[in-house]
């Protein structure tokens, strides 16, 4: 029997593997396999079919509404009644579509479409090193701890070391079936402070599966700047270079014909033949159909919001609807920040009930009810989700910041995520909270899981194997699927 074995949680250069089993396989000597032919062999098991189960491709599609700055689970679907005023929601309880199960008062619209997802109350980590945001964004995107967290959590920018965000893989491994783009990021970056970007690019995958960056001009405050999406607002990350969509599918053209000068001159662009469709395919004029919200009714857009994030939530409708294989809504606002962000510190009742509260209760309930009229649902993974939620306390501090009576702190033990399609059940609660919305007390689901059931949903095996940029085999997530909600 051979088999591979390591420390929990890490991911090192000095020989030593991952959380688990990489590879277990009897009689591997007798067989005259190299370690890399049993990975290969691994991976190749996997593609065939060897891997499935419940909901397993079911999704052609995945948007992902990320809730970056992390959502009060307690003031928004796992409101607490009979429990000490610092810990129950200044907002009323509400009932929902499924007897039994409250929201509170800022997600009236929600509360009458529940009975078409699953809510997983029971997300849950033990942070180390990931009390602050962009640690914690790290591991909800890619699955990985990153390697340099500072005991804060902050961390260095993104580099090509890095393990690729979910968006990237899934693009890699199962590109669009139609010439389009296969992973849009919008309307802004995954932002903590100054650290701009990371768990959002393509990491080691190299820059051909970075996301197309839809970041229209104007502030966070901005809600309008939806309303100003130019082509030229598509283009590859920053650090490809700033050259307009033309060129590129030039170079594209160019490096096609065998022209090996350009081919080194241009390697790093890394492209491939999916963007260079893709980009024809903008510059062609039907990809620009599908960015033009112009062509929707007033009253849809009006039903989705007509602010930054219910737009973005539109325009990841029709571009799914296009064929794009992966869309990421990153919420508006930097994670750490005032007004509409997540982080409510201090603020919470004015900032939950006049500003965040009502984006996410429009554009959530309208995107699922939308793919649901449209038939699309089906085929189209929603999964809205934050990093950690926020303290049971109010005014007390768990990650050294300072927080006012009407605030509350960082929270990785316990919060609540929203999967819906493709596979998942429907008006469906699994996991349970604590009485005060602490810790889990049935089937706790931690980022990883989460993960691998977006992976498991698009038909890919989480345990496949893909290399990093030194060439040691790393499984996509070590994380198992939760087939306890897929059908």
């Amino acid at each position: 029997m051979f088999a591979l074995t390591g420390a929990a949680g890490r991911d090192n250069c000095d020989g030593t593997t991952d959380r688990r089993e990489v590879l277990r396989v009897g009689g591997s000597s007798i067989m005259g396999l190299s370690l890399a032919g049993l990975m290969n062999l691994k991976k190749s098991t996997a593609a065939e079919g060897s891997y499935g189960g419940p909901g397993f491709g079911k999704a052609k599609s995945v948007i992902l509404l990320y809730l970056q700055g992390g959502p009060s689970h307690l003031d928004l679907w796992d409101p607490k009644e009979g429990v000490p005023d610092n810990v129950r929601s200044i907002f009323k309880p509400i009932p929902t579509k499924l007897p039994g199960v409250n929201f509170t008062e800022l997600l009236p619209k929600l509360a009458q479409v529940n009975d078409r997802f699953t809510m997983i109350r029971s997300m849950s980590y033990t942070p180390v090193g990931l009390f602050n945001h962009t640690a914690a964004i790290y591991q909800m995107l890619t699955g990985y701890t990153a390697d340099k967290v500072s005991p804060s959590g902050q961390l260095e920018p993104p580099t090509p070391k890095d393990f690729p965000t979910c968006g990237s893989q899934i693009a890699r491994i199962k590109p669009p079936v139609v010439p389009m783009l296969p992973f849009v990021m919008m309307p802004r970056p995954l932002q903590e402070s100054n650290v701009v970007g990371k768990g959002g690019n393509a990491g080691f995958l190299g820059r051909a599966f970075d996301p197309y960056l839809l970041y229209p001009a104007g502030d966070d405050m901005d809600m309008a700047k939806m309303d100003r999406i130019q082509v030229d607002d598509l283009q590859l990350r920053g650090e490809v270079g700033r050259v307009r969509l033309e060129r590129r599918a030039k170079l594209r053209s160019v490096i096609n014909q065998g022209l090996d000068d350009l081919e080194k001159a241009t390697s790093r662009f890394d492209l491939d033949d999916y963007y260079g469709k893709a980009l024809g395919l903008v510059i062609s004029g039907n990809a620009r159909k599908a960015f033009d919200l112009t062509l929707e009714p007033a009253s849809v857009r009006d039903q989705y919001g007509r602010n930054t994030f219910g737009q973005s939530c539109l325009l990841a409708r029709r571009l799914v609807e296009a064929g794009t294989r992966f869309v990421e809504v990153n919420w508006p606002k930097v994670a750490n920040s005032d007004n509409h962000s997540w982080d409510v510190h201090s603020g919470l009742s004015k900032r939950m009930k006049d500003q965040s509260a009502p984006m996410l209760d429009a554009g959530l309930s309208s995107l699922i009810a939308d793919l649901d009229q449209r038939g699309l649902l089906g085929e189209t993974l929603v999964v809205a989700v934050g990093e950690f939620g926020r303290s049971p306390q109010r005014g007390v501090s768990t990650s050294g910041n300072e927080n006012s009576d009407d605030g509350r702190d960082h929270w990785p033990y316990c919060y609540t995520a929203v999967v819906a399609g493709a596979g998942l059940r429907r008006g469906h609660v699994h996991g349970k909270s604590d009485k005060t919305g602490s810790a889990p007390i049935e089937t706790p689901v931690h980022p990883r899981d989460l993960l691998a059931t977006i992976y498991h949903s698009v038909g890919i095996n989480p345990a496949t194997i893909v290399y990093n940029h030194l060439n040691q085999p790393r499984e996509l997530v070590q994380g198992e699927a939760v087939t306890a909600i897929l059908s």
